[in-house]
């Protein structure tokens, strides 16, 4: 006979799903004393492990249910604090903290501060690298900063304060004659390049004479957006391809680069806005088929010109609207012109338009190149019901615009129940939608195959406590996170959520955390005292 540890034992469970249901049921029902008795639990005992502290510090940080107060706790806690609301102590508090990545946080994020916050934020830093970074930020951010600050900064001990000094806005003429005096090339390169306008007839000689090559170069290239260029300044400088792009060209030299220029040169040259008509013209029939992209994409084309162009476009890829289009959507008959444009990328900028003609929407919503009605779908509010409905079938939402189209004012409320027996998954979830659907529909769809109708009514908040609790062993991932978020949960099983690492963070975002366990996780973030 052998060893009884080398037995195999086959155990068979029957009525899985029946015990699974039972299970949920039982754990769905609470009495008030026992939901005191869980959280109660909660507090009790040993300080939990610090990965734990920093999933409760992001959950927390994300819940809009907690105080302000509470909030203020999290600073250096979590990252996720600073990009959303904060009160004025808690602003207050980050810009002193003595963790730099807090305050660096707080410039790069939030988004309210003000004139004399930014000032005290950036001239409070000793160190210089820190300072520096700040007044990136600021620049990025285009904060409004007082003169006396734009003065300070101006005459910064580091020179690349300095040089971004040179982007802040509003900079007053007399700091930015004394900037293009900097004695660091870099600095005087970047008035060249942000403030070249505004510089004095006298400052912008001394620049394009100036020693430092880089500096010359930037000063070229500013020059000459109102001064046709020679060949004999062309040659003689390093001016890269952003001469032949944006430059006024003489005559000779860019008929020079459109005919014997590198093929860099020449795409360059395409895009040129100071190109003459017979130039551009030559361009569209260049060999190489990116000059010919470059070309047709132009706005000083007409849709016959652009039309008559051979290019190869590749719908798949990934392009950016065309600025000039975005420039003209408030212009009624260059939408109308546009949207019949023979180039996809054309069409797909006019359908970036928050608001468009009705024929425009017609047309563009008949579209054959599917991204031009995903647009008109994520971007334009009159885009048509019938057609938000059909991008629905194949589009799950960007991340720029999470919601749409099912977010989308158009998208279809009523009528949806129809679907609730449709075999396609993506158009079955719509049913819930309807006004006149029903919690029996929620719980049917909550045990539906296809795991996106469940997550649609995992989200539902008609869902019942029981289902719930159930979807929290789900298989997907999605599915278990938003039940999760149940407004009904019981507190005995967000407390099994709360200690566990997979779940935590989701269940320190629960609605339903009361005020007093969340004061208590704070102080656990405290550091412990020997």
């Amino acid at each position: 006979m052998r060893p009884i540890e080398y037995e195999v034992w086959l155990v068979t469970v029957d009525r899985i799903k029946e015990r699974q249901e039972a299970a949920a049921q039982t754990k769905a029902q609470e009495s008030p004393q026992e939901r005191a008795a869980a959280w109660a639990s909660l507090l009790q005992g040993p300080r939990p492990p610090g990965r734990l502290r920093e999933l409760w510090a992001h959950g927390l940080a994300l819940n809009p249910s907690t105080p302000d107060d509470v909030r203020a706790g999290l600073l250096g806690l979590s990252h996720f604090l600073l990009w959303g609301r904060l009160a004025t102590a808690a602003v207050e508090a980050a810009m002193v903290h003595p963790e730099w990545k807090v305050r660096e946080l707080l410039a790069e994020a939030h988004p309210n501060l003000t004139a004399e916050q930014w000032a005290r934020l950036i001239l409070g830093e000793q160190h210089p690298r820190q300072r520096w970074i700040l007044t990136m930020l600021a620049a990025d951010r285009s904060a409004e900063l007082t003169g006396t600050v734009q003065e300070q900064l101006a005459a910064d001990s580091f020179a690349p304060v300095r040089e971004e000094t040179v982007r802040l806005p509003g900079l007053p003429p007399r700091i930015v004659t004394a900037l293009a005096a900097d004695p660091d090339p870099a600095v005087r390169a970047m008035v060249c390049a942000r403030a070249w306008p505004r510089l004095e007839s006298s400052a912008q000689r001394n620049l394009l004479g100036d020693l430092h090559g880089t500096v010359r170069a930037e000063a070229l290239l500013q020059h000459h957006q109102d001064h046709p260029m020679p060949q004999t300044v062309f040659d003689s400088e390093d001016l890269t391809d952003r001469a032949a792009e944006t430059c006024r060209l003489e005559r000779g030299l860019a008929e020079n680069l459109a005919h014997h220029g590198a093929p860099a040169q020449r795409c360059a040259l395409a895009g040129n806005p100071h190109l003459d008509p017979d130039l551009v013209s030559f361009l569209a029939q260049d060999p190489d088929e990116n000059v010919r992209s470059v070309v047709a994409t132009r706005p000083d084309l007409t849709e016959e010109q652009r039309a008559g162009i051979r290019i190869d476009f590749d719908p798949r890829g990934h392009h950016s609207p065309l600025r000039w289009v975005t420039a003209l959507h408030d212009d009624t008959d260059a939408m109308r012109r546009l949207a019949a444009s023979s180039h996809p990328l054309v069409r797909r900028s006019v359908a970036r338009a928050k608001h468009l003609p009705p024929d425009v929407i017609e047309r563009l919503a008949q579209d054959e190149d599917r991204v031009v009605q995903l647009f008109l779908a994520e971007s334009c509010d009159d885009a048509p019901a019938d057609m938000l409905l059909e991008v629905w079938q194949w589009w799950t939402g960007s991340l720029s615009t999470p919601d749409r189209p099912r977010g989308h004012p158009n998208f279809p409320r009523h009528g949806l129940l129809r679907y609730a027996e449709d075999p396609n998954p993506r158009m079955r979830q719509l049913a819930v939608d309807d006004p006149e659907s029903t919690p029996e529909l929620v719980e049917r769809f909550s045990r539906d195959t296809e795991a996106e109708v469940r997550l649609r009514a995992a989200t539902d908040p008609r869902l019942s406590t029981a289902s719930a609790v159930r979807m929290l062993d789900d298989p997907h991932e999605r599915i278990r996170h938003a039940a999760a978020l149940h407004p009904q949960l019981p507190a005995r099983v967000l407390v099994q959520l709360l200690r566990d690492t997979d779940t935590a963070q989701t269940a320190a975002r629960h609605p339903a955390l009361p005020v007093a366990v969340m004061e208590q996780m704070i102080q656990w973030f405290q550091p412990s005292t020997p």
